[in-house]
């Protein structure tokens, strides 16, 4: 045996040995520390949450589009916030005002006052290609603030956009946590983020007393580790894994990946669910969130749900 070769054995069975230890630790600590289920999630599933408000039927992310949602019966919303120029946390998900206003520029390049004389109505097209909410008096943008004060009794997943080393992404993950603690909100939202770091830097303020996602990254590490055989490697510490239902043409809904979530105690979500068999088969495979830009088709999953119970 070449000096080589002996090196090689030797450094395969130190892997072996670490995975074997790594993996003695995991169901050591599983046995004794169970995931404890955050407040947030202690409420009966499934979840039906509007995304930006129901995108589809209202303006994004305008009391417009939240009022329609809540009237509709749905759990809660999916948000997305950014902040301004003078550091208030508003509900807007591009980095631009573009796409959704008649306005210009980046968000964190306007003030607050500037943001809320914008018509978040503009561009929207009805199924039809009208645009029916064109200067409507609620089709503004919101702050989260107001979000929170307005909404009390919906369940809210915030999605902290800002890129974590942009001037206001440093400081986007401290204030909303202090707009959260301000309210009284902590039991009722779930903060994500598809950055890591700024997950990262969320978890570091609230001390377990938020609910939490996986990020981007962290959430393809599970699936990894899960199908290539060592799901024990998994150690995040989130309390919900939120996937589309596809990436590069591979469906990810699938029984093994949810089974081995809910086994671990960490709810499983899916975005883009806008169709009302793929609701009834996510929920009957064991998903716990459904995210939909449709919310009367989610209203339909629950008039149907209610209807078959009686």
């Amino acid at each position: 045996m070449t000096k080589t070769t002996h090196s090689f054995i030797k450094a395969i069975n130190h892997v072996r040995h670490f995975i074997k230890k790594d993996k003695q630790e995991v169901i050591l600590n599983n046995a004794c520390s169970p995931y404890k289920i955050a407040p947030y999630f202690q409420h009966n599933p499934p979840y039906l949450l509007s995304h930006r408000g129901g995108m589809y039927e209202r303006p994004e992310h305008t009391q417009l589009a939240f009022d329609h949602s809540q009237q509709l019966g749905l759990t809660g919303f999916e948000i997305d916030i950014r902040l301004t120029k003078d550091e208030h946390v508003v509900v807007f998900h591009d980095s631009d005002v573009d796409r959704t206003t008649n306005g210009s520029g980046l968000v964190c390049q306007h003030t607050l006052e500037e943001l809320l004389r914008l018509d978040a109505g503009y561009h929207f097209k009805d199924m039809d290609g009208n645009k029916p909410y064109k200067r409507h008096p609620k089709a503004k943008i919101i702050t989260l603030a107001k979000l929170l004060k307005q909404y009390p009794n919906q369940l809210i997943n915030i999605d902290i956009k800002d890129d974590p080393k942009s001037l206001v992404g440093q400081i986007a993950a401290e204030r909303l946590y202090e707009v959260i603690m301000e309210h009284h909100a902590q039991q009722r939202v779930l903060v994500t983020s598809f950055h890591k770091k700024q997950i990262e830097r969320f978890n570091q303020l609230h001390h377990n007393k938020i609910a939490t996602g996986a990020s981007q990254a962290e959430v393809t590490e599970g699936i990894i580790k899960l199908f290539l055989g060592f799901p024990y490697l998994y150690k995040g510490q989130a309390h919900t894994f939120q996937m589309p239902l596809s990436h590069r043409g591979i469906s990810l809904i699938s029984v093994k990946l949810i089974n081995w979530l809910n086994s671990k105690n960490i709810f499983t979500g899916y975005y883009g669910v806008n169709r009302l068999d793929l609701m009834d088969e996510l929920v009957e495979k064991g998903v716990h969130t459904i995210v939909t830009d449709r919310p009367t088709i989610a209203h339909q999953f629950l008039y149907d749900k209610n209807d078959t119970s009686n």
